[in-house]
């Protein structure tokens, strides 16, 4: 799993660098501290991470953790809004919803939580650093989600470090 998902990520970013190069003569993108889609992964718990602008101001992010003890899919509508006095630096925040499988050994560590899937919402509040000189977005962010099928409850400890290739 750990290799299919490392290679997911490899392919993923060669693909679209390739692709960003072709074109990045002609809209010198990589060189803003505004971008259209990225690509990258999370940190905590580990996600891969597939972000889209559809407005100056408004943007679609897809998020998918997978790990010995599941895989859960993430899609947030995220809104944004600049920060004044630093270029590329923007506050995002949004709802969202999720999906979540989880393995034989999670649900031996969680007895209580009759369920092996969980579906749920979301919401996410961030910060997002555009590089003005490389094709690399940072962000950080704290996404509070709550399962109501499967099982209920609320959890705070999603979000984390998100690092990006821009495009």
């Amino acid at each position: 799993m750990k290799k299919f998902f490392l290679a997911t990520v490899l392919f993923t970013c060669v693909y679209f660098s390739a692709n960003a190069q072709s074109t990045s003569t002609s809209n010198n993108s990589s060189t803003s501290d505004t971008y259209e889609n990225a690509v990258g992964i999370k940190f905590y718990p580990g996600a891969i991470t597939f972000k889209h602008f559809i407005a100056d101001d408004k943007a679609l992010e897809g998020l998918a953790y997978i790990g010995s003890d599941g895989i859960r899919i993430t899609g947030l509508y995220e809104f944004y809004g600049d920060i004044s006095g630093v270029s590329g630096l923007k506050w995002y925040a949004g709802p969202g919803a999720h999906v979540g499988f989880w393995s034989n050994s999670w649900t031996s560590k969680y007895p209580d939580r009759n369920s092996s899937a969980a579906i749920g919402v979301d919401g996410v509040l961030g910060l997002d650093y555009k590089i003005n000189t490389l094709p690399i977005d940072l962000s950080l962010d704290w996404q509070p989600s709550f399962n109501f099928i499967g099982y209920n409850y609320f959890e705070g400890g999603w979000g984390g470090l998100g690092i990006r290739y821009t495009f």
